[in-house]
């Protein structure tokens, strides 16, 4: 059975209001939560990017749910050691309720250190050695590494779980999806597409879990839900590789001035259609997700949770 999880937008939310969005996904129903990992927001019209570490500490005070970052890149921006000590100290703190969702990032934020900007392939490499890295020191024992891309000397973790931390990778392409099932203790992407976890499966993932996230704008007023949308997150219709290259929530604010609201209102489940929103749901799970984690876009919060809890949620099939 599919579970229905929370996705918690760092770019556009505070701490405090996540901490408080976190309550009242686990009072609707959800039973999970996925929050993003982020230097700057997409533009500025979000307007926040918390430091995700800091909020996992804030939700281990404040709820009962899995947590896992959706998702961490821990190649450019932040060591893989540095990752694994955060790791491990969130995973006590969550008494073993933390998943590490790694991904090979975008230039947004990793780029602010001044160094280059890899391509896709050296990016994915990257990925596969620090994963290797954070798997190692999250033992507690003491390692050395000396490898293509980073290097490690006599670090040991001392505050570490009893329990293992699950490893799970992002995809969105066909290369990357593949690495997840070959290196990923599950799979994380965006789309309810059934070919990619085909793939995922095909190369190691089989009995692996699959989650995907999705976005929606709860609202009375649908066209207001949609101008919400085209506001906020216009970003998420810009094509190709642009979400992995363009350097500064600046240049997103330009290429997004071509999306518009018909192509918004035409991708984005927007309203208070519930059918609307159980279909959405629906069509991750006949697409073979284990987990799917949505994102209310917006101010109204309290508003969505209750449609959520009352109307959405028990229409799914759930464990």
């Amino acid at each position: 059975m599919t579970t229905f999880g929370y996705f918690l937008a760092c770019e556009e939310f505070g701490p405090d209001d996540l901490l408080e969005q976190a309550r009242m996904a686990e009072q609707a129903g959800f039973r999970e939560l996925w929050l993003s990992d982020h230097y700057h927001p997409w533009n500025d019209a979000q307007g926040n990017s918390p430091f995700v570490w800091s909020v996992i500490g804030g939700l281990s005070q404040v709820t009962s749910l899995p947590v896992e970052t959706a998702v961490t890149c821990p190649t450019v921006r932040t060591h893989p050691a540095v990752i694994a000590h955060a790791t491990a100290t969130s995973q006590v703190m969550l008494g073993g309720r933390f998943r590490l969702g790694l991904g090979s990032g975008e230039a947004l934020n990793e780029h602010i250190l001044g160094g280059d900007w890899p391509q896709a392939a050296v990016r994915l490499e990257m990925l596969e050695e620090a994963v290797g890295i954070i798997r190692r020191l999250l033992t507690g024992e003491e390692i050395s590494h000396h490898g293509k891309h980073y290097t490690v000397e006599n670090a040991r973790l001392y505050t570490v779980p009893d329990q293992s931390v699950p490893i799970e990778i992002s995809g969105f392409g066909p290369e990357a999806t593949a690495l997840a099932g070959r290196i990923g203790d599950g799979y994380i992407t965006m789309m309810p597409d059934e070919d990619l976890v085909a793939e995922y499966r095909k190369n190691g993932g089989e009995g692996k879990p699959a989650r995907g996230g999705m976005k929606v704008c709860w609202n009375h007023d649908r066209m207001e839900a949609v101008r919400t949308v085209h506001r906020l997150w216009p970003n998420l219709f810009l094509p190709g590789e642009l979400a992995q290259l363009l350097p500064t929530p600046r240049h997103f604010a330009q290429a997004c001035e071509l999306v518009t609201e018909h192509m918004v209102s035409d991708a984005i489940t927007c309203g208070d259609d519930v059918d609307q929103h159980v279909s959405a749901l629906q069509s991750y799970v006949d697409a073979g997700f284990d987990s799917v984690y949505v994102t209310q876009i917006g101010p109204d919060q309290r508003g969505f949770f209750d449609f959520y809890r009352t109307k959405v949620l028990p229409q799914l099939p759930s464990d």
